[in-house]
């Protein structure tokens, strides 16, 4: 059947202009036509793009699907390039001749962090009453996130048909919340204030890609600050803490396949923890490097178990090959 195209709002911009137009379009294809019409710009030329204002990344047909609404746009030409918001700064401001850009740059970094403690209206739309700081809204983002990933687990319980196994993995659950309790749901991992080896930003709250599962680091470079901007804090709503071996195909699957047959007494759920909920397995990417296909990556058999039950199956292996060599 025959479905209209959705157009999407955008904010758009040029490369030397800070003036944004709105703008609705359903492709990367209608959104270049409209913008080059707003921005009094020939029809697009060969190599016309658009990329995120916030951390210069290329809008492609597939990301342009995935934005949310509102997004600010960049327009360039080809041989044009954004780095990212920062760059936006010198045309807001008339630099004198004697102040050297790296000295202005350096005290609107220092910007960025003199309001922690402050109210902030604007940047946390419909939630100020709660978050008193940038921060606390970040570790409450983060543990947003922990959170739904633990749901995920006590869900799978709808899955089972045998009841000593449901009930097996509602003690576990149990047992992952509590930690999960003591580490505060590792919130830190967003906080820009917590220390150097919890969280994932610089003190000044700039996070970037560590790339895919199958990568060292990000090839692009991707980096964002959602403390700077609430467009910011949008965007970084679509970067997604990866998990390299995957939640739902392979770490949960394990899970209950352990409680089978045996006690979730028995089940290493430090292990599970550490792969669902810490950074031992979880990645910070940018949504083009988050590759959704299967990681074909698996659990480490010898850590589903404690250390007890595994000792005992090595004692029992031991024993058979005996009475067979008998």
């Amino acid at each position: 059947m025959f479905r209209l195209r959705k157009n999407k709002p955008i904010k758009i911009r040029s490369w030397s202009d800070s003036t944004k137009y709105g703008v609705a379009a359903g492709d990367v294809k209608e959104l270049l036509k409209k913008g080059c019409k707003l921005l009094q710009v020939r029809l697009p030329p060969a190599g016309a793009h658009v990329c995120l204002y916030s951390d210069g990344t290329k809008v492609t047909e597939e990301f342009f699907r995935t934005l949310p609404d509102h997004t600010e746009l960049v327009l360039l030409s080809r041989d044009q390039t954004w780095s990212g918001g920062g760059g936006d700064f010198f045309f807001h401001y008339k630099i004198p001749g004697t102040i050297q850009k790296e000295e202005i740059l350096v005290e609107a970094a220092k910007g960025l962090l003199s309001d922690e403690q402050t109210f902030l209206p604007g940047l946390i739309s419909g939630v100020n009453a709660r978050f008193q700081t940038k921060s606390a809204y970040m570790k409450f983002s983060c543990e947003s996130r922990i959170r739904s990933y633990m749901k995920e687990v006590v869900d799978a319980t709808n899955t089972i048909q045998t009841a000593r196994v449901r009930a097996e993995l509602v003690k576990a659950s149990k047992c992952l919340v509590e930690m999960l309790k003591t580490a505060k749901y590792n919130s830190c991992y967003f906080d820009r204030t917590d220390k150097e080896p919890n969280r994932l930003c610089t003190p000044e709250g700039w996070f970037t890609c560590q790339g895919s599962f199958d990568q060292d680091m990000c090839q692009s470079l991707h980096s964002i600050n959602p403390y700077s901007s609430q467009e910011s804090r949008i965007i970084f709503s679509t970067w997604n803490l990866d998990h390299r071996i995957e939640k739902k195909r392979t770490v949960v699957p394990a899970l209950l396949e352990a409680l089978q047959n045996h006690r979730s007494a028995d089940i290493n759920l430090n292990y599970f923890y550490r792969l669902l909920f810490t950074r031992e397995n979880l990645k910070l990417v940018h949504i083009v490097c988050h590759k959704k296909g299967a990681h074909n990556l698996q659990c480490d058999r010898k850590e589903i178990y404690k250390q007890t039950i595994n000792t005992d199956n090595s004692k029992q292996k031991a024993k058979r090959k005996k009475r067979r060599l008998l």
